[in-house]
């Protein structure tokens, strides 16, 4: 009597049956699981699940945290090329109308028993070292200062490591338009600086105020390029000892005054410009329109106001489950018209808008590109953890500025005075005349 043997469904085949569940269509990648079994499209990259302790994360965690959760602490990869599984998964969503998980009481459920089934089932994970633990009220100023730190003061030698020379974190402008070219991403950050010099409207003596200074990269480049008189503000306190040792260096100190507070405690005005670079999306979507009312307050009439602000839709106004928990914790951003509305509410007069979405695609894979050339160094200097964070941020963050699903943008806006005297050029040809090599 012959018996009949009957081939047990590998890791692999059940959790992609919950996943295809869960999605709604076919697994748009290959999946491999931790007994070695497979499933999945032949080609391209594979989404590794190392451990059971990934889908056990997955059930406490359901959705994005729960994965980033389980890829930052290398529970769950991908074997080849990340940025290709996430633009495939992308594509799939919107090609064959998938959906992001979002698993009901069923999907649980059943997902609970796939787990029994492969003894992942157990207390809920650690949480990974590297996620964000903030406390208090929404945008209070302690809050805001620990949120800062969280991002901002992982230290000046890990941002030395990423950024080019000019320290710049922020959108840069690239000259050329082949977006094949590596070009040099000190040059397009220089580009930048020099148009928001010109924009602004800096010569020698004018009184520059530049809220969220950063590392500085505005506020040195105006006060040694343009002999502007800078105050900076950053809320971060290792940014503000860069910058004093940088100004220090350089011989600035009659031109730049460095100052660590909030924006809301800054006093006096009367500056010639205020520029304010990527420090909006933190300052909270109520709190808005009072720093709005501080731009405003803060500039001279007839004095000039250029804020370099990412947007966003209104789904995801935070950046989605990762970004708030690991890189921006309480970060808003919104619709470019809505910020330009909120603006000229204040009493500003926006005078010119420019979209650097592409650009900015350009700028993170430079960041990206030096992540992985030089992975040892960052695994060393901030652990594995926090190298596998950031690798998820610029791979992801490239997609989405390159998928439209997020933009920046610079806006250019004046006081003007009573009558209605802006001050302002007729045309504003000369802002585009070799800003590459100033």
């Amino acid at each position: 009597m012959s018996t009949v043997r009957t081939t047990r469904p590998g890791a692999a085949h059940r959790l992609a049956a919950l996943v295809e569940d869960a999605l709604g269509g076919p697994l748009p990648v290959r999946l491999r699981a931790w007994d070695g079994t497979e499933t999945g499209p032949a080609d391209g990259p594979v989404v590794v699940v190392r451990s059971r302790r990934a889908l056990r994360r997955l059930l406490w965690q359901p959705g994005e945290l729960g994965l980033a959760q389980a890829y930052v602490t290398g529970e769950l990869d991908v074997d080849g090329d990340l940025a290709d599984g996430l633009r495939r998964m992308w594509a799939a969503t919107r090609e064959r109308r998938l959906h992001p998980p979002r698993p009901g009481l069923t999907d649980r459920v059943r997902a609970a028993g796939t787990a029994v089934r492969l003894g992942a089932v157990g207390p809920r994970p650690a949480t990974p070292a590297a996620q964000a633990r903030l406390r208090g009220g929404l945008h209070t100023r302690s809050r805001d200062r620990a949120a800062v730190s969280h991002h901002y003061d992982l230290s000046n030698d890990f941002y030395r490591l990423l950024l080019d020379e000019t320290m710049a974190y922020s959108c840069g402008v690239w000259a050329d338009e082949d977006t094949d070219a590596e070009g040099s991403a000190a040059d397009a950050q220089r580009a930048k600086l020099e148009l928001i010099c010109r924009k602004l409207g800096l010569t020698s003596g004018v009184r520059l105020l530049d809220v969220g200074c950063g590392w500085g990269s505005l506020t040195l480049y105006a006060a040694e390029r343009h002999k502007a008189q800078v105050t900076a503000v950053t809320l971060a306190k290792e940014q503000a000892a860069y910058v004093r040792e940088q100004v220090r260096e350089r011989g600035l100190e009659h031109r730049v005054e460095v100052i660590c507070q909030d924006y809301r405690d800054i006093t006096g005005g009367d500056y010639d410009a205020v520029s304010t670079v990527e420090m909006g999306e933190h300052v909270g979507d109520a709190e808005y329109p009072a720093f709005a009312a501080a731009l405003h307050r803060l500039v001279r009439p007839r004095g000039r106001v250029l804020v370099q602000q990412m947007s966003r839709g209104r789904n995801a106004p935070g950046g989605g489950a990762f970004i708030e928990a690991y890189i921006a914790p309480d970060m808003h951003m919104r619709p470019l018209g809505e910020t330009v509305q909120l603006l000229e509410d204040a009493g500003l007069e926006v005078r010119h808008t420019e979209s650097l979405r592409e650009h900015y695609v350009r700028t993170v894979t430079a960041w990206e590109h030096t992540l992985e050339r030089r992975r040892d160094e960052f695994v060393a200097l901030v652990g594995e953890e926090t190298a596998r964070v950031w690798r998820l941020y610029l791979v992801g963050g490239a997609l989405a500025f390159e998928q439209r699903r997020m933009g920046v943008d610079q806006i250019l806006s004046v006081r003007p005075t009573a009558g209605g005297v802006s001050g302002m050029p007729a045309t504003p040809g000369e802002w585009y005349e070799r800003t590459a090599r100033p």
